[in-house]
């Protein structure tokens, strides 16, 4: 009877271990396919690199590769941040970014003439106010006479500036039309406004002490503010041929312009999805510049 018993429990093992090494087959055999299924989309998985400025446009690249994936275009975007768009455009032109997103044409335009870059713009992202702030006045006409001005130091935006000024009717400039006016430009300054260029980072922390200032929108967010809090708003209609050099962009190689990955993150970024995530995170701070 022990026997019968010993042998039954031996019998019984057999089973056990026969069925543990089925199931660790099973498993092992799913494990190999994930893998392999996981290397075979990874092998057809295309990466671009794309340079940005900082990290201000983090969102809009999560919410256009959100699209990619959606449209299973099997394209995985890889974000290169950089300090200016001087060093951007250049990477571009190097090739060590594929595209970048980190000017408007005003700022190529002038980029292009003084370093003889080959770029082509391939797409229209969005474009970021430039208003005029102060902790002193709430309105334009409360300048006084002599009042100090801070408008940035780089040479696109600061001419975008005097033109936000001439908008607000504080001077007068030779060409209004002019996209990049410089400071000799201006030929009307009734309130004699001492208009100095600052970094446009400081700009904001610089108020009260100047009695207004001249800045992008990214450093008003930055600065914890709303684009709204403006004394005077330029109005951003697409529509306007003034606008158009202050459009942002999306920037490549010549030889690159009709690559048709990126014209297929350029269709990604023209979604409804990105446009609606430009207007609900960055709430004015961003406007987008294309139809969907």
């Amino acid at each position: 009877m022990a026997d019968r018993r010993r042998a039954g429990r031996k019998s019984r093992a057999r089973r056990e271990l026969v069925a543990l090494g089925l199931v660790m087959i099973l498993l092992l055999a799913a494990v190999v396919g994930a893998d392999f299924r996981l290397n075979r989309a990874s092998a057809g998985t295309r990466t671009v690199t794309v340079g940005v400025i900082g990290s201000s446009d983090d969102q809009i690249w999560k919410a256009v590769q959100e699209e990619l994936d959606r449209r299973n275009e099997h394209i995985r975007i890889v974000l290169k941040p950089f300090q200016d768009a001087i060093y951007v455009n250049q990477a571009t032109a190097n090739r060590e970014v594929d595209f970048n997103a980190a000017q408007h044409y005003a700022y190529l335009e002038d980029d292009v003439k003084t370093n003889h870059y080959r770029l082509s713009v391939i797409g229209d992202t969005y474009i970021s106010p430039m208003n005029l702030y102060s902790k002193r006045y709430s309105k334009p006409s409360q300048f006084q006479d002599g009042d100090k001005v801070a408008i940035p130091n780089n040479a696109t935006n600061m001419g975008r500036a005097l033109k936000v000024l001439a908008d607000a009717e504080l001077i007068g400039l030779r060409d209004p039309k002019a996209t990049n006016p410089l400071p000799e430009d201006v030929v009307e300054n009734p309130k004699h406004l001492q208009i100095e260029q600052v970094d446009p980072a400081g700009i904001l922390n610089l108020l009260p002490d100047y009695a207004g200032g001249v800045t992008n929108a990214n450093f008003v967010v930055d600065a914890g503010k709303s684009v709204h809090d403006a004394i005077h708003e330029v109005p951003y209609d697409l529509e306007n041929p003034a606008n158009k050099p202050y459009i942002n962009i999306i920037v490549t190689t010549r030889d690159q312009k009709d690559n048709p990955i990126y014209a297929k993150v350029v269709s990604a970024y023209h979604s409804k999805h990105v446009a609606d995530t430009i207007t609900r995170v960055y709430k004015g701070a961003c406007v987008p510049a294309f139809k969907v």
